[in-house]
């Protein structure tokens, strides 16, 4: 936008945009954390139990490990 000469309005708000987006991914990646801790503490609990849904939240845990590795994976 810089190059194209585009209004110094609107590069302002892009820049807000980005700023604001980059203070949010460290939030989204601490609830991804929490939430996958929920999830295993849940499928530890239900060691026994077979099915679908138990088939899923395995899957989504170790696709979730795949894509963002944590420290306790």
């Amino acid at each position: 936008m810089k190059d194209k000469g585009a209004d110094p309005y609107d590069l302002k708000q892009q820049e807000n945009v980005l700023g604001e987006s980059r203070m949010m991914i460290p939030d989204c990646h601490k609830r991804l954390e929490s939430a996958l801790a929920d999830l295993k503490s849940t499928l530890a609990g239900l060691e026994e139990t077979t099915g679908p849904e138990v088939e899923d939240a395995k899957k989504t845990v170790a696709d979730v490990e795949m894509q963002f590795p944590t420290e306790d994976a």
